[in-house]
């Protein structure tokens, strides 16, 4: 039940634009700039496999990340702003270029993209 929660919470602060595909724009804000309180790599893996839960109940990617556990999760810069990726590897998907999923998260922990080219 928690886990249900937490995926629904997630899942409304979800954009219609989640879609794990070729890129996100780290140029228009999304919550870029505002003063967020830094929160903790536990929170940003909890949040992150939140959102990973999200696509794989809506179709965008194989149940197979359901089990896959972080590879990396650091903090980045993009157009001079920090955020989390939070990098996953799935080597039992075929196609190579799809074995690295990367979810963004600003470094307050809201989600902001997802994809598998890491930009």
């Amino acid at each position: 039940m928690k886990h249900i929660v937490t995926v629904f919470v997630l899942s409304l602060l979800l954009s219609s634009q989640v879609i794990a595909g070729t890129g996100h724009d780290h140029g228009h804000g999304h919550g870029h700039g505002h003063a967020e309180t830094l929160v903790s790599q536990d929170v940003v893996e909890k949040n992150a496999g939140a959102v990973i839960a999200s696509l794989i109940e809506r179709g965008k990617v194989d149940k197979s990340w359901s089990s896959i556990k972080p590879s990396s999760v650091d903090k980045k810069i993009f157009n001079g702003h920090s955020e989390w990726v939070v990098a996953y590897l799935n080597t039992s998907i075929t196609n190579t270029e799809k074995q690295t999923l990367y979810v963004f998260l600003s470094l307050g922990g809201k989600y902001i993209a997802a994809n598998y080219s890491g930009h």
